[in-house]
């Protein structure tokens, strides 16, 4: 089932976090689609990977994802 979650992101700062970050969450398997938003330092990605994987990858990528 395609769910959306927003996940907000600590310690991205630039263009290149961003970019980090969207890398690392079109790698999880489930993930069809991922919006970034650098302003409001977060993250919106859709399909059916769950939310602790999403953060995990998002940790494994050297930024810290609040739900």
């Amino acid at each position: 089932m395609m769910t959306e979650t927003v996940l907000k992101i600590e310690g991205m700062t630039c263009m290149h976090c961003k970019m980090s970050v969207e890398k690392a969450l079109m790698k999880v398997v489930g993930v069809t689609s991922v919006q970034v938003d650098l302003v409001n330092k977060q993250a919106i990605i859709v399909g059916s990977a769950e939310q602790a994987v999403l953060a995990k990858a998002i940790s494994d990528a050297g930024f810290n994802a609040v739900s």
